[in-house]
C-alpha cells in the first residue's frame, strides 16, 4: 500500500512537471531562417502557438525595437491573413547604401486568420539592415484570441535571471564574417577591385606564363616529330627505289 502511494505521488509530480513545462515553453518566439548577422539582412519567423483549448488566436501584433530601428521589414503573404506595416519617423536619420532613411518600421499586425487549439503559425518577415552595435533585438508581441483574451509577450528577459512569465521574443545576432557583410574573408588584407588579393593576381599571371611556355614547348615537340616522320618516309622511299634499280 505504501509503495502504491509513493508511485502515485511520483507519477503526479512528473505529470505536473510536464504540464508546467509545456506552458512555460509555449510562448511567442522569433527565430532566424539561417543566420542573422550584424550589419546584414535576414528572414526571421515569429512562431505563435495557440495556448488555449477553447479559443483560437486571430490577431498578432509585433512591435519593432526603437533603440535599434530597422529601415526595412517585408512580411511574407500568408493565406487567410491580412498584414499591416506601420512606420515611424526617426529622430536621427540613418544612412543605408548611401541614402538617408528618415523612417523605420514600428509595428506589424496580422489579422483575419485563425490558429486553432493545439496548432501554431509562423509569420516570416525579411528584415534589415540589422544593427552592428548590439547582439540582440527585442520584439514585443501581443497575441489576441477570438474570445477577446489578450496575452502580452512584452517582458524582456534579463541575463542571469529566471525567464519571465510572458517573455518577449528575442532575436540573437551573430558577428559579421569578414570585413564586409557578405561573408567574404581576406586573409592578406589587400584586395583589388574584384576581391582578389595582389598575391593571387601575381600567381595567376605567373601561371599564365607557365602555361604559355608549356604550350610553346609542346608545339616545338610536335613539329620535330612530324619532321622526323617525313624524313623517315623519305628514307623508306629511297630504299625501295634503290632495290628496284638493282633488280
Amino acid at each position: 500500500m505504501k509503495t502504491s502511494r509513493v508511485s502515485f505521488a511520483a507519477a503526479l509530480a512528473a505529470g505536473s512537471v510536464l504540464v508546467l513545462s509545456g506552458t512555460a515553453f509555449a510562448h511567442v518566439s522569433v527565430q532566424p531562417a539561417g543566420e542573422a548577422a550584424q550589419g546584414g539582412y535576414a528572414t526571421i519567423n515569429f512562431k505563435v502557438p495557440n495556448e488555449r483549448d477553447n479559443a483560437s488566436t486571430n490577431k498578432l501584433e509585433v512591435s519593432f525595437p526603437t533603440d535599434h530601428p530597422l529601415t526595412s521589414a517585408m512580411p511574407q503573404d500568408i493565406p487567410g491573413w491580412t498584414v499591416t506595416v506601420e512606420k515611424t519617423k526617426l529622430d536621427k536619420p540613418l544612412t543605408v547604401h548611401g541614402k538617408q532613411i528618415n523612417e523605420a518600421v514600428s509595428k506589424i499586425t496580422w489579422t483575419g486568420g485563425t490558429i486553432g487549439p493545439g496548432k501554431f503559425q509562423q509569420f516570416p518577415v525579411s528584415v534589415g539592415k540589422l544593427p552592428e552595435n548590439t547582439d540582440k533585438l527585442v520584439f514585443k508581441a501581443i497575441q489576441t484570441y477570438d474570445n477577446n483574451e489578450v496575452v502580452r509577450w512584452i517582458e524582456e528577459p534579463k541575463e542571469g535571471a529566471e525567464e519571465p512569465q510572458n517573455p518577449a521574443p528575442v532575436l540573437a545576432l551573430t558577428p559579421a564574417k569578414g570585413d564586409d557583410h557578405h561573408g567574404g574573408d581576406d586573409k592578406s588584407g589587400k584586395q583589388d577591385a574584384h576581391g582578389k588579393d595582389a598575391k593571387g593576381t601575381k600567381d595567376a599571371k605567373d601561371g599564365g606564363h607557365d602555361k604559355a611556355a608549356e604550350s610553346s614547348s609542346d608545339t616545338t615537340a610536335r613539329a620535330l616529330g612530324i619532321t622526323g616522320i617525313v624524313v623517315g618516309l623519305g628514307g623508306v622511299a629511297f630504299g625501295v627505289a634503290s632495290r628496284r634499280r638493282t633488280s
